[in-house]
């Protein structure tokens, strides 16, 4: 008797942690549906093999049904950094942390899909001092909130790789500043290549044992915020003198942001996000890439070849020895 392919719904697949999540995807022989706003923004996808596009409004309950209807599993990787203010949370926070995953584990219910893979950050907690971290949890709780579908939810720490908004955005801003001048420049990071973040998802949603399980990802390393400007400084040649910004002056800074038009380069809430250190506690009860069998890559070892734009990772699996 032959197995037929997986096929799996992901939402949210257009963005940076969803278009190597669906080559990734492909080239294991999973069937893939790509939810999208635009055409154009999945366009791209469309050269994968097995990966479709749909574009639909994920916020209509019936269109979700619809796109879940057949699938073995949902992917949800939507997630913003500003959400807006509010208690406990901004208004953008609740409609895409908390609200749309209550709403797929409900399409999930109804649509007859056993299983939900949930993408939320390191830091999640109901206490925590930030909105992004609380409506974090909220959502955790959203994504389980439905007991016939096993939610697995994935908490890395921030994520890096080609494509990113991290490293790139400090190699961006040190190829036209004499120096940073860095909020949060002591806050704690574990970054995990986007690369082994997909091979995770991939792996876990092949295994029975991670239903219903939480992982938690971060990469060999644990590094402060001004020890990474400097790498990704080096790293496209243009590395400048870092200078942390007091708590006062750092949060002047990002009112100053706010008040500019689109995404702030980093907001108050960013802020008080890394009072909280962003790795993975030795003790902690969830899953890690070791309990996966994943043996995770260093900053050192790939951002060197996308941040210096030399040797491209269009072709994550080059680098991951696949």
């Amino acid at each position: 008797m032959t197995t037929r392919p997986l096929k799996v719904l992901l939402i949210g697949g257009t963005g940076f942690i969803g278009n190597h999540l669906a080559a990734r995807l492909s080239d294991d022989g999973v069937g893939v549906l790509v939810a999208a706003r635009h055409v154009e923004a999945a366009r791209h996808l469309t050269m994968l093999p097995g990966v479709d596009v749909d574009v639909a409004d994920i916020h209509d309950d019936a269109v979700l049904r619809r796109l879940a209807a057949g699938c073995d599993a949902v992917i949800n990787l939507v997630g913003v950094l500003h959400g807006g203010h509010g208690q406990p949370y901004g208004d953008g926070f609740r409609r895409l942390h908390v609200e749309l995953p209550r709403r797929i584990a409900a399409a999930c219910a109804a649509s007859g899909v056993p299983r939900y893979l949930h993408m939320s950050a390191l830091g999640a907690s109901s206490a925590s001092p930030s909105m992004y971290g609380r409506s974090k949890a909220d959502g955790e709780a959203a994504a389980r909130s439905e007991s016939t579908v096993a939610a697995t939810i994935f908490r890395p720490s921030v994520v890096f790789g080609e494509g990113d908004h991290f490293l790139t955005m400090f190699a961006r801003l040190q190829r036209h500043l004499p120096l940073v001048p860095l909020a949060g420049s002591t806050a704690r990071f574990q970054p995990v290549w986007v690369g082994d973040v997909a091979a995770a998802i991939s792996t876990a949603m092949a295994r029975p044992d991670t239903r219903n399980a939480i992982i938690e990802l971060g990469g060999p390393n644990v590094y402060t915020l001004a020890e990474l400007v400097r790498l990704s400084g080096r790293y496209s040649g243009h590395e400048r003198k870092v200078i942390g910004l007091p708590d006062g002056v750092a949060r002047l800074q990002a009112r100053l942001f706010e008040l500019l038009p689109g995404d702030p380069l980093i907001s108050r809430d960013n802020l008080d996000s890394m009072r909280v250190d962003n790795v993975v506690a030795p003790d902690t009860r969830a899953l890690t890439a070791a309990a996966l069998g994943l043996k995770l890559s260093s900053i050192e070892a790939i951002a060197p070849h996308y941040l210096a734009g030399g040797d491209r990772l269009d072709d994550y699996r080059t680098h991951a020895g696949r």
